[in-house]
């Protein structure tokens, strides 16, 4: 059976202080009323190591926003996957909509930094999705295949590891949403590319989460989509109680 998961992405938000604040904050919450799916924050690098002993690891994963595409060496300012793992975080978020537009990263890059994440015991949170441009000329299908390459090159034992997410960039911090409909029609279309990439068992067991303005108020709604299995979180995922409410759409 495939995992529900409300994961949030931090981002480029919070101070440390701040950070190791919020976290303890959504352990203690969580602790009292326990999820119904599985809880994933991930944070800026500088907060990895003093997040990641401060919450239950049986109630909140922890994870990266990225991770470098080379193993080690003379690459200044960037954090490789050991690093990542080294601190105990078990997840990191790769090829999210702002990495792929400002930071130019292309499918060859994706496909070195999974590979890196795999190598060093991380899972990687995949995230795929079409700029307003690609779906206004209904471009989102094409789009979203030609992305999954980065995965799609892996073993059948290597993807089961990977989380995909689909991001509707043209959602993303606008307050647009997705329709559950539209989310649910490219959910459905993407596990049916997994399935055809590599068998149907695979592509059953594959969390494939929505991430673009989601918040407690139509949460409910979009996980309860058959194809939708729960959220990557930006904004709402900043405050305790807004995340707990996005959670709590699966009781």
């Amino acid at each position: 059976m495939r995992k529900n998961i409300v994961a949030g992405n931090w981002k480029m938000n919070k101070n440390l202080q701040e950070g190791i604040a919020l976290a303890k904050e959504l352990n203690e919450v969580l602790t009292a009323d326990k999820p119904n799916c599985d809880v994933i924050i991930c944070t800026p690098f500088i907060h990895l190591a003093s997040v990641t002993p401060i919450v239950d690891k049986n109630i909140i994963g922890v994870g990266a926003e990225n991770c470098a595409d080379k193993a080690a060496g003379a690459y200044t300012g960037e954090v490789s996957a050991e690093m990542v793992a080294s601190t105990g975080a078990q997840y990191v978020i790769l090829g999210h909509s702002e990495r792929r537009a400002y930071y130019h990263e292309t499918v060859d890059i994706l496909t070195e930094k999974v590979k890196l994440a795999l190598a060093n015991n991380l899972q990687p949170i995949f995230c795929i999705g079409e700029v307003l441009e690609e779906r206004e000329a209904n471009k989102q299908n094409e789009v979203v295949k030609a992305q999954l390459a980065s995965v799609f090159s892996l073993s059948a034992e290597d993807f089961s590891k990977v989380i995909l997410a689909y991001e509707p960039v043209w959602a993303i911090g606008t307050g647009k949403t997705a329709t559950p409909e539209q989310a649910e029609e490219i959910h459905a279309y993407i596990r049916s590319l997994v399935a055809e990439n590599y068998n149907a068992e695979v592509a059953e067991n594959t969390s494939i989460l929505y991430g673009g303005s989601c918040k407690p108020t139509n949460a409910k709604e979009l996980f309860a989509k058959p194809n939708v299995d729960g959220g990557l979180i930006g904004g709402a995922a900043l405050k305790a109680a807004d995340f707990k409410g996005i959670i709590d759409a699966f009781k």
